[in-house]
Parts: C-alpha cells; sequence; structure tokens
C-alpha cells in the first residue's frame, strides 16, 4: 500500500490486482483499519471504510466487507475514481447498488490505467437520482440485474430516457442478463445453443427426489444429467450436475434455497475429453476476446483450470486470442444475435463450442470481471489483447460524446 494513497477510493481494480499475486491482503487490511483513528475529513474516512470492503471481500470475508461498505454509505455515496493518466480525456458516470463484489459492472478493472475518470454513484431505492449528479460526459447503468434491483431499474427507465447525456446499458435491457430471461431471449436465435432455464421449488424438487413426480413430465424436454443451482447464486456457488433423482434428493440435504435453477445439462468437451470455456466482451456489438479457461471438469473457473500451471494450456490461449477473429467469424450470427436481443452496449457471455459447430452460452452478463491483471511472464499475450478491449471501450464512450 505504500504507493496509493486509501483515503482516496481506489476502486477493486488495486486489490484484485494483489489477490491475483498472491499478496496476502490482511497488513493493508490492518494498515487502512489502523488509519482510521488518525483520518480526518468525512470524504477520506468514507473511502477508507469503502476500500476496506472491497479488501475485505477479496479476503472472503464478505459478510464483513459489506458491514463497512454500509457504514461508508452512511457518510457518502459518491465515490469518485481519478484515472491514472491525467488529463481525463473523459467522464464516466456509475450508477451502483450496494452488495457484493458481483453486484455491479467492476469497469475500473477493464479500464485500469486509462485516461477516462470514473464516479460509483450509490443510487437509493424509491428517490434512486435525488443526490446531486456528478458532471459527467456518458452514463452507464452498472447494476446487475438481481430480482431485488428489477423495481429499481424500471424507477431508472423515465429519468434516464430525457438525459442530456449519452446512456449505456439503458435499465429496461439489464433484466435480460437473467438467467430465465437470456434462456428464452436466445432461443433459436442462429448458430447458438443455449437449453432453456427453468424455476423450481424445493417442494418440487422433493417430489423428483422421492420418484412422486418425474422431471421430463413437469419440465417437457429436460432429463437426465441437469445442472442445478439456487436462484441468486454466482461464481458456481452451489452449482451441480445431477445424474439421477437420487442425486436430487442428495444435492437438496446439503444447499439451502426455496427457489433453483435447473437446466439440461449439455456436453461440450472436446474430441481430447477437455472442457474450453471463453469469455467474450461484446462492445457495442464488436466481439473481443477476454480469456479461455481449460480443465478436465465442465464447470471451469479460470482461477481453478490450472492455467498457471500448464504451459500448454496457455499457449493454447494464446492461439485462441492471437486467432480470435475466426472465432468470431465463426459464431458471428450468434454473437451478433446476443448484441440485438439483449440491446446492451457492453456485456460478457460465457460460452463453449459444441462438438457440432455451435456457440453453447452458459451466460450473458454485463458485470463479468474483465482485467490485465495476470503475470506477464506467465500471460506475455495478454496485455496486447486486453488492450483491445479497452481502446474498443474508450473509442466508443469517444464517439458518444464527440457526435452528441
Amino acid at each position: 500500500m505504500t504507493s496509493i494513497d486509501p483515503t482516496t477510493f481506489l476502486g477493486l481494480a488495486p486489490f484484485l490486482r494483489m489477490n491475483i499475486a498472491g499478496v496476502d491482503l490482511r497488513p493493508t487490511c490492518e494498515q487502512m483499519l489502523a488509519m482510521l483513528a488518525t483520518t480526518k475529513g468525512d470524504l477520506s474516512i468514507a473511502n477508507l471504510w469503502m476500500n476496506l470492503s472491497i479488501a475485505m471481500q477479496c479476503l472472503g470475508q464478505r459478510d464483513l466487507g459489506l458491514a463497512y461498505q454500509a457504514h461508508a454509505l452512511t457518510l457518502n455515496r459518491v465515490y469518485h475514481l481519478a484515472s491514472s493518466r491525467q488529463p481525463a480525456k473523459l467522464r464516466l458516470l456509475l450508477l451502483v447498488v450496494p452488495g457484493d463484489l458481483a453486484a455491479n459492472t467492476p469497469l475500473d478493472c477493464l479500464l485500469e490505467n486509462s485516461d477516462i475518470d470514473l464516479d460509483f454513484y450509490y443510487v437509493s431505492p424509491g428517490t434512486p437520482l435525488a443526490l446531486p449528479i456528478p458532471e459527467h460526459d456518458v452514463l452507464m447503468v452498472a447494476m446487475s440485474e438481481a430480482d431485488e434491483n428489477h423495481e429499481l431499474l424500471a424507477s431508472l427507465e423515465a429519468p434516464l430516457r430525457r438525459w442530456s447525456k449519452p446512456v449505456l446499458n439503458a435499465p429496461q435491457n439489464i433484466p435480460t442478463t437473467g438467467r430465465m430471461t437470456a434462456s428464452r431471449l436466445l432461443q433459436d436465435a442462429p448458430g447458438l445453443l443455449i437449453p432453456p432455464t427453468l424455476q423450481a421449488s424445493r417442494p418440487v424438487l422433493q417430489e423428483i427426489a422421492a420418484g412422486a413426480a418425474f422431471l421430463p413430465v413437469l419440465f417437457e424436454g429436460c432429463d437426465f444429467p441437469i445442472i442445478l443451482r439456487p436462484v441468486g447464486s454466482h461464481a458456481g456457488h452451489d452449482l451441480s450436475k445431477l445424474e439421477c433423482a437420487a442425486e436430487v434428493a442428495t444435492y437438496l440435504s446439503r444447499v439451502e434455497g426455496a427457489e433453483f435453477y435447473l437446466s439440461r445439462f449439455i456436453d461440450y468437451s472436446s474430441i481430447d475429453g477437455l472442457f474450453r470455456k471463453f469469455r467474450v466482451a461484446l462492445v457495442d456489438g464488436v466481439p473481443f476476446a477476454c480469456h479461455m479457461g481449460i480443465s478436465s471438469s465442465w464447470m471451469i473457473h479460470y482461477l481453478n483450470a490450472g492455467m498457471y500451471e500448464d504451459a500448454q494450456k496457455r499457449a493454447e490461449e494464446a492461439s485462441f486470442m492471437t486467432h480470435f477473429d475466426d472465432f468470431a467469424e465463426r459464431h458471428g450470427p450468434a454473437l451478433e444475435a446476443i448484441y440485438k436481443r439483449s440491446k446492451l452496449d457492453y456485456v460478457c457471455v460465457d460460452c463453449g463450442e459444441t462438438r457440432e459447430g455451435e456457440l453453447l452460452v452458459f451466460e450473458i452478463d454485463h458485470a463479468m470481471v474483465v482485467h490485465a491483471m495476470d503475470s506477464e511472464d506467465l500471460f506475455p499475450h495478454k496485455q496486447h489483447h486486453m488492450q483491445k478491449v479497452q481502446d474498443a471501450f474508450r473509442d466508443f464512450l469517444l464517439d458518444l460524446t464527440s457526435s452528441g
């Protein structure tokens, strides 16, 4: 922390960078806690509490981090993140909500080391834009599509239709990223496969587990194996592949929740038996490669897919990113359908490829993390390709302001 001032708002990027590099964040948190006793000024203290909230969540202390965040928001609801390259070319206002690291678009990670100033405006339920609005050139709705945000998003539709500045990811389009909504929205898109996501209550699943009801009867076109997860879960939390009714019973015995999402499992392994998951960012409809994870497990998370340990996997990812134009052309109609049907200016796609050549979509979301923080020694290919995403987003913003 010697090179950054924790009494200024730091955002997620520096803490995520430290976390990815294996740096122990506990001394940083202890330093910030100690500074609270001597720091003067409400704004500096609010920044300290908000920085602490982010760092604690990166440490896995979600509940404590959210408590620190709630306290910070009693002191201030607008947090300014100055770009590292000054003078800034543009000021972007992000409408965000209280919540964990998945609650909002982590745009500061994408725009790390850019010349774009960011303001994080924590909207309030009922009167979302009651606070003075910071000066800005472009506004972006950055909150996730979580159920608890739907009423808030609806309340933003009317004022943002009349907004004097360009608006990205209009609030009425954010719900298209919901699992059930996206699965309906993208059905029958050319070259795209997304199994319908269905919602099932615990009692219904208990009937299936007991053999009193049958999956294909209750959910037409869906049979074992299935993917099951609680409604509202993220990052693979309590996500499981279940092969039969008995496994549903075992799952329910260990996982809490009243409502669950289920969908048909699609085997997207390649001929070598490995699974490959791609993250693609669409910036104004133009696709860019973010990463590719390779694993022997169908449930791929980049951090545990062995990418850091396996040079051959990294070489394959480098080839994918270098030749991404081939991938984008092959799946052009599918990616265009995602852009046009979601109507989102910025959205990410987690996807695979079936052996039949279809784009298998797992999730679309504008709140995925996109960054260039991996070790340049291990991932020398990433900086160049991630710079393409940052440049495209920056150019998109500048074009919006110049055309306005």
